[in-house]
């Protein structure tokens, strides 16, 4: 995990800021994944570094930009999911540190990104995705949930109630089983399993999507095809159902899974993006700090790691 780890910290910018690669763009959500594998390895103070460049980067209506370069704002528009995960990052941080100091500092931060989030909320009680009112994504979405469960729990810590979120999440919730015309359909395996990552469905029912998807989406012995029709896996995908299974005590499937990702690795503890199975080649040529980040998230759930499995287990709907 070490040395993983610090391929992630070598591509960390001096202001803490993790981009794709060196040199390459920045967003807020694969930027708390890596910062998240970070601490899972040991590296506490560069995804608090991590964490910093959140604070700062942070505008004032609450939200980040989609995309940043080194030199400033790349995309300006603001993604909903990317901008609520910090109450993912937060709350696992919190939770393999216990540090409420720090936890006093960042709890404004999520609070107006929640806010910011739940503002774009439609009366469907689904949320777009960018500017466009019209695409929503169950996999954003989905994600949004996982976050509001952790938000949620975050409050709770504070002494704080935000029935406004718990409504929220109940709406999203709402939407996201009982109204699929509303998201954008895609053919992209976060849309099958993202649903029981961010526990918008749970118990038998996440068991039942999982099964139905499994040999859709699953390349046995190769891992998760990103998309279902093309012989491309993908390290973050499977790394992310590994997580997913991991945390909820599947351990054995986790594990196959996660063997499968060792494919793609580099012998300095990077990782291939993906790997396409026709060609037999490592596609893109592109070794991403998120990709990383997944795969050492998951292997901390695998080991039990108790922060890790209480952010990305199955969530109560009871607040």
């Amino acid at each position: 995990m070490k040395a993983t780890a610090a391929t992630i910290a070598a591509v960390q910018r001096p202001d803490g800021g993790i981009p794709w690669e060196t040199g390459g763009y920045l967003d807020p959500w694969n930027h708390l994944e890596a910062a998240m594998g970070l601490d899972v390895a040991g590296f506490g103070a560069e995804a608090e570094a991590a964490y910093d460049w959140l604070v700062r980067n942070q505008r004032p209506d609450g939200s980040w930009a989609a995309r940043y370069q080194d030199d400033g704002i790349d995309l300006s528009t603001m993604d909903t999911n990317f901008t609520a995960y910090v109450a993912v990052g937060t709350r696992h941080h919190f939770l393999r540190t216990g540090d409420h100091a720090w936890l006093e500092r960042m709890w404004p931060v999520v609070d107006r990104a929640v806010d910011a989030v739940l503002r774009r909320q439609q009366p469907s009680g689904a949320i777009p995705w960018r500017d466009d009112p019209e695409v929503r994504l169950v996999a954003g979405c989905s994600s949004i949930h996982h976050a509001l469960t952790q938000a949620l729990a975050l409050a709770s810590t504070m002494g704080l109630d935000r029935p406004q979120w718990r409504d929220a999440a109940n709406r999203l919730r709402a939407a996201l089983v009982g109204e699929p015309r509303l998201f954008a359909a895609k053919p992209h395996a976060m849309d099958w399993y993202y649903p029981v990552l961010g526990s918008v469905v749970t118990g038998d029912d996440a068991s039942a999507r999982l099964a139905a998807g499994w040999d859709r989406f699953v390349a046995p012995g190769l891992g998760v095809r990103c998309v279902h029709h093309e012989p491309w896996v993908t390290g973050g995908e499977t790394a992310e159902l590994a997580l997913t299974l991991a945390a909820r005590g599947d351990r054995a499937r986790a594990g196959e899974l996660l063997a499968c990702v060792a494919r793609l690795r580099l012998d300095d503890g990077s990782y291939w993006t993906g790997y396409q199975y026709a060609d037999e080649e490592f596609w893109p040529d592109e070794r991403t700090t998120w990709t990383s980040g997944a795969v050492l998230l998951a292997t901390a759930a695998l080991d039990g790691d108790p922060a890790t499995c209480a952010v990305f287990g199955e969530q109560s709907h009871e607040w």
